[in-house]
């Protein structure tokens, strides 16, 4: 089992998961996906998001902050959470985890950022 599929599997285990992909926002292309339920194509994720991605890092630049500052960006839907988070020591290279969440089965927000973080070492690319 390779990298990215571990990484995909350990964040698919997160309570209420029921999808996530690894996007490279500069190419917008999925590195690597799985899914339980969410039903999302994930190509039009990394495709959509990934201009997301870099629309707040352009405007965090506009604003003076440095790109490191975004811990993620939450998309509050009326039944899902979707959570992109920029990977901290691969964002030089574009990479998010994409997290969809069914939101009356989803941790707290703050369990699921850990839960995250623990991933991100994972990811050796």
């Amino acid at each position: 089992m390779d990298a990215v599929e571990t990484a995909l599997e350990k964040a698919l285990a997160i309570s209420g998961a029921t999808g996530v992909a690894i996007v490279d926002f500069r190419q917008r292309r999925v590195l690597g996906w799985l899914d339980r339920g969410s039903g999302l194509d994930m190509d039009k994720v990394a495709y959509g998001d990934s201009d997301v991605m870099r629309a707040k890092l352009y405007t965090l630049e506009l604003l003076g902050y440095p790109p490191d500052s975004v811990e993620d960006i939450l998309i509050t839907l009326g039944e899902e959470l979707h959570m992109i988070r920029p990977l901290p020591r691969l964002r030089e290279g574009g990479i998010f985890i994409y997290l969809v969440l069914e939101r009356d089965r989803a941790l707290p927000l703050d369990e699921i950022r850990r839960q995250l973080r623990a991933v991100e070492p994972l990811l050796a690319l």
